[in-house]
């Protein structure tokens, strides 16, 4: 799962980066400022990149939510074993 996660988030910020690219590009083309083309891209582009990248930003998510989960497992069967107590109902222990 983690090469999984590395992979979309990879990916999911590429395109967003992408997305600001392209906006300041096609500003460029019409003639307006680097800074000023780079702002408005930004401005646009990363709420757009939430709209135009939605299944690659819940695959992300998703992603992000099982391994918090997963480390909250861990730390709690860690401080279970720490107080000296059985790991919690579920847990495989070590």
């Amino acid at each position: 799962m983690a090469d999984n996660l590395r992979r979309d988030l990879a990916l999911y910020t590429l395109a967003r980066l992408g997305l600001v690219a392209l906006g300041t590009l096609v500003l460029l083309i019409f003639g307006v400022p680097l800074l000023v083309a780079l702002a408005v891209a930004i401005v646009v582009g990363f709420p757009l990149g939430l709209l135009v990248f939605r299944g690659l930003n819940r695959r992300v998510t998703a992603a992000l939510a099982a391994r918090g989960a997963e480390r909250d497992a861990h730390r709690d069967r860690l401080r279970a074993q720490l107080r000296g107590e059985d790991p919690p109902d579920g847990a495989a222990s070590w």
